[in-house]
This record gives structure tokens, sequence and C-alpha cells, in this order.
């Protein structure tokens, strides 16, 4: 995989990520992305399932954290 991997958007909007990115990253047909914009580009992020968010947090404190009151 090099960074000269490109697609090009089709008159319906759409892109195919080439196979070399796809396979670098696991990534499979379904896969849900989120769009972030980054200055003049966007940000390609795989959304994870809820499953594989469980314990994510496991050992954070709710009484120890910072808030909007905390920031300056």
């Amino acid at each position: 995989m090099t960074m000269a991997e490109t697609a090009t958007l089709s008159s319906k909007f759409q892109i195919s990520i080439p196979k070399a990115i796809r396979a670098a990253q696991h990534w499979e047909a379904g896969l849900t992305f989120a769009f972030i914009p980054k200055g003049t580009g966007v940000l390609l992020v795989p959304v994870p399932k809820r499953e594989a968010l469980k314990g994510l947090a496991r050992g954070a404190s709710a009484t120890d954290y910072r808030d909007r009151t905390d920031r300056f």
C-alpha cells in the first residue's frame, strides 16, 4: 500500500476504495463510515459496532473528571 492510491468521484457521488486500502485496513462490505472535515480534506473513519465499545470506559471514575467549568 502506498500513499499514491487514488479514486475518482462518480457522477452519482460515489467513490470505490482501492483494494489495497481495503485489504490493509481489513474493511468489509457493509461497514459504516464517518466523514470528518479536516481543512481542505476529509478524514474517513469506520464507525465501531456497539459491541466493540463494551468495556471501553471500564475503571473510569464518575466523580473525578473535568467538565466545562474546569476549562479556561
